[in-house]
Formats: structure tokens, sequence, C-alpha cells
């Protein structure tokens, strides 16, 4: 690389000084210095005050680098100069690191050169020889760089369009944050640190987003030499609401050649956008135009909404809310009478067996026309929800002296498109992960056929044969807290499942991703602990960890978040205006962290010593602990030396029946008895020697041998069943969340959790294909275990 391209810096960067308004120009030996120090080493799990520096050098390189067009362009160079190096030496743990930080940069670069465009392109068609992950990042970003090469600034024209939600006829998507943080965490003062960090990033109108795409998208195609950036910025400002036609001008180009594919002549859409240019400046000919220089537009944050998650947010209703409010809902619109019954639907209502009907005798025709002169039809279709939700007793006492208030009428049976949707969201994920049919997971990263014990993790639309539907709204949910809150999440997202599985509203029109940042209140400093190293019971973020083990991108950028968070409170100064950090984080995490990982639901039924209370049906997503209470007062040291002395273990008589789960797929039922004080059953491996996607059960005393058999010290299965076989009963809490604790429990019965896409299309065939095979069909093709995926910016990297 000795020889200098015509568009490197000995050149090109000589017109695009910096203007008045901009940031001085970084020198590239301070930017590839930058760049390496933020790159992920060998050594950053064993030192976390390394990873948040990283993090935050990571950060503070782009707010340097996007105050000036100059330093985005050499960002670019350097970063593609080190990603050609990275590969002719095989450090592949830094090429996504690197090509996430390059692809972040040419978003908001004002112009680059056609020949840096296919150095870049050319870079990442080679990652498809890569394994994954490599290869699956590489496709996604060969895709935007061809595209972005024949359509300068679509990439950025398409995010801002759609995260700012601007009105237009040309691009009806639209994204939106929400962030879901957990209040016990989240209380006080840090609560509201990071509500006045969202606030400072929303202090743009949408007029002004619309000018930052039309200054953008001209600069991108027309460049320093045919473009004068500070006299198009000050009469796009000048114009006022007359900016908005351009706007729509703009959009309508890019567009149209966007659907062209880059089949139409690419001189056409320059064309185009330099007589906008002329339009908008009309004395472009009275003054040099190759002075070079460039306005900047740095790509604003997306519109983020922060939600203190209590018992009272449901995360359907809240997206239902963003839906019908949307700009675009409209081309989507539902009945009245549809949004009313949603509403009045309780969070709770699971399946139409939970739900207790009434039959209410009319004493009209229940024809319309029919009602008498004064009744107004319309006013009993704007019932409430509290409206909706009154008792029986009320309508009984009720129904004799008033007359039924009428409702519109629903059509109850689903279209054929509607009752697919569930079905076809379940084919693709089997067909992207590769096949399988167990409850625990299938396709992945390797093992056995079937029902492979790997995670599932990453996309992989080169063998993905059904492409997904395109939906116009994306919803980007992301969790901030401990265990607790991705609990709350797994609950949530079932519950979802369950209530579009009752009626399809919101799956075919929005689409979910998720997104996870660790935060803890830390009670004992990470010093003070003797070696450093936690037990995994008390580890509080135990998803976050294995995350930050799989990926090292995620534990630089976003489990050092989770550090750097909760020191916020003490560091902000009221009165004095700052830059947003985390908000800024996490739009960098909802961007470019698109990999999935994908963790199982375990769905658990508790069954209690009190034969008149119903049993109770749970989720739990990382952890299930169950105790004895008239045992937890005994230390560790005397069970201890009660075994020594008798042999025997302190605690009740429990009976275990699971299946044993192997690599080679030979699984065996087995069934034991044990005396123990209680255990732990954990879904998320400690290390890496033990990345199983399976449940490890831990007793809390070591088992002792007998003659007739060795009980397992750690036990791997997918489907446990405890019981008591004492008069004695335990507690249970799940994912270690004090609110999610159950006394007097009997037994508890543990499997994965099944997908309702999967269980309507069971019920489906059980009625009309009575004796059949009960995976007959489609049905053995469907993905049966319902996992929660959640994004990263690698998957896993092997």
């Amino acid at each position: 690389m000795t020889t200098k391209d015509p568009w490197d810096n000995s050149s090109g960067m000589r017109s695009m000084e910096p203007t008045a308004g901009c940031s001085p120009i970084v020198p590239e030996p301070e930017l590839y210095r930058s760049i390496q120090a933020v790159l992920p080493r060998d050594t950053d799990n064993q030192q976390p005050s390394d990873c948040l520096n990283k993090g935050m050098l990571r950060w503070t390189l782009h707010k340097k680098v996007q105050k000036n067009p100059a330093n985005s362009l050499s960002l670019v160079w350097v970063l593609i100069k080190e990603l050609e190096k990275a590969e002719r030496w095989d450090s592949r743990k830094c090429i996504i690191p690197l090509l996430h930080t390059l692809m972040y940069a040419i978003i908001q670069t004002a112009y680059i050169p056609d020949e840096l465009y296919k150095r870049v392109y050319d870079f990442c068609k080679r990652l498809l020889t890569y394994p994954h992950p490599y290869c699956t990042v590489g496709l996604s970003y060969t895709k935007r760089i061809k595209t972005e090469r024949s359509i300068p600034g679509l990439m950025y024209q398409r995010m801002v369009t759609a995260e700012q939600r601007l009105k237009n006829e040309h691009y009806p998507f639209q994204d939106r944050v929400f962030v879901l943080a957990d209040p016990e965490v989240f209380s006080g003062s840090l609560g509201q640190v990071l509500l006045g960090d969202f606030d400072t990033c929303g202090s743009l109108s949408p007029l002004d987003h619309m000018c930052s795409v039309v200054q953008h998208s001209i600069q991108a195609a027309l460049g320093a030499e045919q473009c004068h950036g500070p006299k198009l910025d000050r009469a796009l400002k000048d114009m006022g609401q007359d900016a908005e036609s351009h706007f729509q001008e703009v959009l309508a180009a890019l567009e149209q050649s966007a659907e062209e594919g880059g089949r139409g002549d690419e001189g056409a859409l320059k064309s185009r956008l330099q007589q906008l240019y002329n339009k908008i400046v009309p004395d472009t000919d009275s003054e040099t135009l190759s002075s070079g220089q460039l306005c900047d537009c740095p790509l604003p944050n997306p519109e983020m909404s922060f939600h203190l998650w209590t018992e009272e947010l449901d995360i359907w209703r809240v997206l239902a809310k963003w839906f019908r409010s949307s700009s675009m809902s409209e081309q989507f619109s539902i009945s009245q009478e549809q949004e009313d019954f949603v509403l009045g639907e309780s969070p709770n209502d699971l399946i139409p067996s939970d739900m207790t009907r009434f039959s209410v005798l009319s004493n009209d025709s229940g024809i319309e026309r029919d009602l008498p002169p004064s009744a107004d039809p319309s006013s009993s279709s704007t019932l409430d929800a509290a409206s909706m939700s009154s008792s029986w007793e009320q309508c009984k006492s009720n129904q004799d002296s008033a007359r039924l208030l009428r409702r519109g009428g629903i059509k109850m049976k689903p279209s054929v498109k509607d009752s697919m949707v569930l079905m076809q969201e379940t084919l693709e994920e089997h067909a992207s992960l590769g096949g399988g049919g167990g409850g625990g997971g299938s396709g992945g990263r390797g093992g056995r056929k079937g029902a492979t014990l790997q995670r599932r993790a990453g996309s992989s639309a080169m063998q993905n044969p059904f492409p997904r539907q395109q939906r116009h709204f994306t919803a980007r949910i992301v969790a901030m807290g401990d265990d607790r809150v991705l609990g709350r999440l797994a609950k949530a997202y079932y519950f979802f499942r369950k209530r579009e599985a009752r009626r399809l509203f919101l799956t075919m029109k929005v689409n979910l991703q998720f997104y996870y940042i660790p935060v803890c209140r830390a009670t004992t400093p990470i010093s003070s602990i003797k070696g450093n190293v936690l037990q995994p019971k008390e580890i509080p973020c135990t998803l976050g960890s294995y995350l930050s083990m799989v990926d090292p991108w995620y534990n630089s950028n976003i489990k050092s978040l989770g550090c750097m968070i909760p020191k916020l409170a003490k560091m902000t100064n009221p009165g004095k205006p700052k830059e947003p950090f985390v908000s800024d984080i996490i739009s960098y995490y909802v961007r470019t962290g698109q990999q999935p990982v994908y963790f199982t639901i375990y769905f658990v039924k508790i069954t209690f010593t009190n034969m008149t209370k119903s049993p109770v049906e749970e989720v739990f997503l990382t952890h299930l602990e169950m105790e004895f209470p008239e045992f937890r007062q005994i230390s560790a040291s005397i069970r201890d030396k009660q075994k020594k002395s008798s042999g025997e273990v302190c605690g009740a008589v429990v009976s275990l029946n699971y299946r044993k789960v192997t690599l080679s797929g030979r699984d065996v039922d087995k069934g034991i008895s044990v005396r123990t004080s209680g255990a732990q059953i954990n879904a998320i491996p400690a290390n890496e020697t033990e990345d199983l996607n399976c449940l490890t059960l831990t007793l809390n005393e070591s088992p002792a041998k007998t003659k007739n058999n060795m009980v397992e010290s750690k036990i791997r299965s997918n489907n446990i069943k405890i019981r008591s076989l004492e008069s004695r009963s335990f507690t249970v809490t799940l994912d270690r969340d004090s609110r999610r604790t159950f006394r007097d429990v009997q037994s508890v019965e543990i499997s994965p959790c099944l997908d309702p896409g999967y269980c309507v299309q069971k019920t489906m065939r059980s009625k009309f294909k009575l004796g059949e095979d009960k995976d007959a069909g489609l049905s053995k093709y469907m993905s049966k275990g319902l996992p929660l995926p959640i994004n990263t910016f690698a998957g896993i990297i092997t």
C-alpha cells in the first residue's frame, strides 16, 4: 500500500478544507492510533476497565470525525487499509469491529469516490468465502455497498426518513426504539439522567431532518467539485417550509433509482440531482464550484421512548399505540371495533380457554334500522376498555332496565394469509437456522442432526428459501437491567405471541428486534472479590456475560456501558449541557447489531401442596431456583460436617425425572431420588467449555454415592420434573426476580416453550386430519420451540 490513489489525502483532501463551523482535520496517524486503541484484545475479558475505555474511545472517535467531512473520508480510508491488513494477517477477531466502524462512517461521510466504494465492495465480497458469522455480515454489507455505490446517499436517506418518521409517499418504512428499563435498577436520579440524555438529542424539527437529507444526498452524488456545501446549506435554511418539496423530490429520485435496481442510467440520478441543486442555489454560475467545501450532515439519533417497566406496562399495548399513531398507519387501517376489541383485552389473556364468555339475551332484532330514532349506533362503538371489562353481574342487573348496547360486528374467521403468517415465520426461522426439530432448539453451529445442543446464532439469508415478509414498521426493543428484566422480556414476548395467535394484529405489520444492555446496581465492588471471579449464582447479568464472551465487540461497546451508566448520575452536572452518550451508544447498537443469538424460553408448570389452588404456568429464560425454607439457615459448613459424619445429606427427599441430553443424540430418560435443600437450574453457560443449549441442574449439596447408582453433580437436560416426596414444600424463584417467587410448591415440570405458530398449525391439523402423524405436512418443517433472539454485532464467533 505504498502507492496513493487519486482520491487519497495527497489530492482529494486538499479540496476539502474545513469551514469555520467544522472541527479541525485529524491527521491519519492519529486516526490510526485511535482505531488500534478500540480494537478488542484477548485480555479484554479479564480487564473490565479496558473494555470500558474501548467503548468510550469508539464513541469519541465517531464524535471526532462526524463534525468534518474530511475527517470522515480519512477514517474510511484508514479503516479499509486496516481491514485489508487484517485479512492478510488472518486477524479475524478484528474484522467485524473494523467493518462495523467502517460502515457507520460510510453512512455519515459527505462524499465517497467510486474507487473507494469499489475497494470496500471487493473486500466485503471476499468475506463470503469465510465461515459464519463473517460470511453473513459480509453478505449484508456487500448488498448495501453495491446499492450505495450506484445510489450514493441512499442509506443515510432511508435511515433518517424511517427513524424520524418523516412523512412522504415514497418510503413507507418506519423505525422506533423502545427502551424498557428495570425500575429497581433505574430508580431515582439514574432514571432522570437517562431521560435527560434522550431529551438532549431530540431538539431538531422534522424540517431540519428533511434539509439534512437533501444536503447529504446532493453532496454524496455531486461531490466537492460540483457542489458548494455551505451555499446549499444556507439556501435550504432560508427556504423554510418550502424545503419540504425538495425533500420529496430527492426521495422520489433515489427511490426510483432503487426500484430500477441499477438497470437504468446511473448518470440520470446525478443529472436529476444536479438540476435540483441548480434550482436551490440559482447563482452557481457566478462563483467557482471547485472550492471543495462540503458541509457535515451528522446522522441524528433515532426517536427513542424511555419506559420504566412496571407491572402496568404491556409491550403489546405500547406497540399498538405507536402503530395507530403513525403517519403511515392509515395504509393498514383497522376498524374501530377491532381497536376496541384489542384494547379491551387484558394482558393476561393468553388463550381462548382462559377467557370466560357470557351470553346475554338481546331483546331487539339485531338489525340496525330497527333501533329507535333516539338510539345512536356510533355511541356504542366508542366503549372504552373499562366498559368492556364490566362484570357479568352488572350486565345482568342492567339488561332489564335498558336496551343492550350495540357494537359493530367483527369477522372472527381469519383470511388464509392471516392464518399462515405465524407458521411462515417459523418456517423462515427453521430454514435460516439449518433445520431440525427438537424442542430445545435446532440448527446453529453444528452438533447432532435434528436436535443440536449448539446454541443457534445469526441469520443465514444465503440458505433461506423463504424470504421474510416485508413489514413497514420495525420496533427495536432495548431491555436495560439484569437477568430480571430479561425474564420479564421473555414472558412479555411469550404473551405477545400467544395474543397474536388468537388474533393477528401486529405480526403482519411490525417487525420485532430485541437488544439487551446489561446494567445492575453493584452492591460489592468487583475489585474486592477474591481473584475478581464471581460464581455463577452471584452474577446478576449472566446473559450479558455470555454475549460478551462470544462477541468481543459486544463486550467492548455494550457490556462496558453497563458499568458506566450507574456512574452517570454522580458525574452529571445539571447546569452544564452535555453530549448525549447513552443514546449515542444505543443508536450505534441498534443500527449495526443485526446478528441475533437465540435463547430458548422454558415453560414451567408449578403445582402447589394446596390441592384447591390451581397450577400456575410460567416461563423463564436464564435461571430457576428452588429451595426448602426450613433448611435455608443451615450453613454449608454444617451440611458438610453432617455428610462426613453420618453420610447423609441434610434436606428433603425429592424425585428427579429428566431426559439426559448428550452430544451423540442418544438421550435417555432417568429417574432418581435424592435428598437436598435446594437446586439451581441455569440455562446460560458460565464458560465456553460448557456452551450447550440446555438446562444445567446443580444440587445445593454434592450428591452421595450409592450402591445402585451415582447421582451426577451436574444434570444436563431440557425436560425436568422435580417433586417433593415428603410433606415439605419448597419455594421457586424465576430469573432471580423476587416478584416471581412461588411458595408452598409441590412439584415443577420444565420443558422448552412451544411456539404458538406451531401450536395453531398443530391444532388445525388435529381437527381435520384425525389419526395422522402429528408432525405431518408442513408441521414437520416448522421450528417447535420459541427462542428469544437478542441482537449482537457478530452473533457467536467460534
